[in-house]
């Protein structure tokens, strides 16, 4: 028997893999389902380079694509770099430039097609909304995109004066409906229509947040730039109240419009286990309430189609006491007021790798784009979980580690940002209403999320796999101090009201969880 097997990143033990509280069947076919894809775009690569010269408008032999193995994979996404070596320099091309291609075997699109077709049109249409709205928000330039079996569009400054006519003409009559195009140009496609793509510009102002943040997450100076950048931008989201809870998606033309669910990562991610979300494409929420509980919904629907989402007869019971009891608790951590809005635009990936900063930790780009989503404004105005993590990374804490005195420490930085905030709320105020003072209404929002419970409480919606750690160690305590043999009576009494016949659904659930280990040791016994 061979004691290891491959993952996308690194090996996994057959004790490590019977640990985890992740489906890791599903995740060994990764590292074959990425072998294909690699084969399938580097067949392709002149096709590639096809749509990369029509959408930068160069010629073929001014650039090159990346080899394999300069290939990025990231979560998500295959990233081929694209090397640019024009004879005479131009000022608004960079040196480099990236193609993405989503990743079909990590967003569902086997078990729910249209996918990729949903993640490149809302990480399109949030590339263009941020563009039009919020220009003070650091992204790279979009020069491109692609649907699967759609047209293609591309940056209207790399477009010839002619199509920039066409452009202006097909604006006018938009604005006559009502509409209004973004300054990319449709244009018929002919090579690789079966999958999608875009055309971004290549980050080269300055490094990863999280290759510095392990040595100089302590220096004041650094911090401090860093958490008044993250303010900003925070507020100028926040500036800009919208109607509704979803994503911002565009059609075929690239009209924008607030009509897809609100898609972050963890709606793909479970649908590429096989585990339906219950939360279609086309459904957006006017109210905070409808959408929260719809959050623990697909928390209850991992619970229920995930093979191994419970261990044995108390894990079962712990679990569902807690999905039950913060579905009673849900009107404890927000406000009536907030019910129907503001609902304001959220990055909700927003990780140390996602962040460039420069020497100093000001903020030079944001990256990766495609979970942003609009939210309840009291999801949105929190800081990251990270702040206090003495390391980036697979190694940094998770917000289920955010215990003791860990839980000491981030109190600390969450009280350091939300005072950067509150700074940079005021002086946005006065730069706007000429006001020495403002009313400081987000800064509130903020630090009553943490005073009231409320960040715990949403932390806890967004990471299934910790919720009942987060349940445990920052909800439950707020409203009753058990000791151990009180906690295991607690959830042998609540649990029940998670659903009907609960018990035999446990019982069932564990029997799965033995099929789901002996198949696990099988695939470690065949390698």
């Amino acid at each position: 028997m061979n004691n290891t097997l491959p993952l996308l990143k690194g090996i996994i033990t057959l004790g490590e893999a019977l640990g985890e509280d992740q489906d890791v069947i599903h995740q060994l076919s990764y590292p074959e389902k990425r072998a294909i894809f690699y084969v399938y775009l580097d067949r392709r690569r002149a096709l590639i380079a096809d749509i990369v010269s029509r959408h930068l408008s160069i010629p073929l032999g001014t650039f090159h694509l990346g080899e394999v193995k300069e290939w990025i994979h990231g979560s998500f996404n295959a990233c081929i770099p694209i090397h640019i070596n024009t004879p005479t320099p131009r000022p608004d091309l960079p040196e480099r430039a990236i193609i993405r291609f989503p990743l079909p075997y990590k967003t569902g699109e086997e078990h729910f097609p249209g996918n990729v077709d949903e993640k490149l049109r809302c990480e399109a249409a949030t590339y263009v909304w941020l563009q039009q709205n919020c220009p003070d928000v650091p992204i790279p330039r979009l020069f491109g995109f692609g649907f699967p079996g759609t047209p293609s569009l591309t940056a209207l400054e790399n477009e010839p004066f002619w199509n920039r006519i066409r452009w202006f003409f097909r604006n006018a009559i938009a604005r006559l409906a009502g509409k209004r195009l973004p300054r990319y140009f449709a244009h018929p496609r002919h090579n690789l229509l079966e999958v999608g793509y875009l055309v971004i510009e290549h980050v080269a102002e300055g490094r990863m947040l999280s290759e510095s943040w392990k040595e100089h997450h302590g220096d004041q100076n650094r911090r401090s730039n860093l958490f008044r950048g993250l303010s900003r931008i925070m507020l100028s989201l926040a500036k800009i109240p919208l109607p509704r809870i979803g994503s911002w998606t565009m059609d075929n033309q690239g009209i924008l419009s607030l009509t897809n669910r609100p898609l972050t990562f963890h709606l793909h991610q479970l649908e590429n286990q096989h585990i339906p979300t219950g939360i279609p494409r086309d459904l957006t929420y006017a109210s905070a309430d409808t959408y929260l509980s719809d959050i623990l919904t697909y928390h209850d629907q991992r619970m229920r189609h995930q093979p191994n989402s419970i261990h044995s007869q108390r894990d079962g019971e712990d679990q569902l006491a807690a999905l039950a009891t913060m579905r009673l608790l849900l009107p404890e951590f927000t406000h009536r007021r907030f019910r129907e809005g503001p609902f304001v635009m959220a990055l909700t990936d927003l990780h140390q790798s996602n962040i460039f900063v420069d020497e100093d930790w000001h903020i030079t780009r944001l990256i990766d784009l495609e979970w942003a989503c609009v939210r309840p404004i009291e999801m949105v105005l929190n800081p990251p979980y990270w702040l206090s993590s003495q390391s980036a990374g697979p190694s940094a804490l998770g917000v289920d580690q955010l215990i003791g005195e860990e839980r000491g420490k981030y109190a600390e930085r969450h009280r350091e940002f939300a005072s950067a905030f509150e700074r940079e709320e005021e002086a946005a105020a006065a730069a706007l209403h000429g006001q020495s003072k403002s009313k400081n209404e987000l800064t509130r929002i903020l630090r009553d999320s943490w005073e009231r419970g409320t960040f715990w409480y949403m932390q806890a919606l967004d990471c299934p796999s910790a919720l009942y750690a987060l349940f445990m160690f920052h909800i439950q305590p707020r409203f009753a101090q058990l000791d151990n043999a009180a906690l295991d009576e607690f959830s042998r009494f609540v649990m029940p009201y998670w659903g009907r016949d609960t018990q035999r659904f446990i019982v069932d659930k564990v029997r799965q969880q033995g099929e789901y280990e002996e198949k696990l040791r099988g695939l470690f016994a065949r390698n």
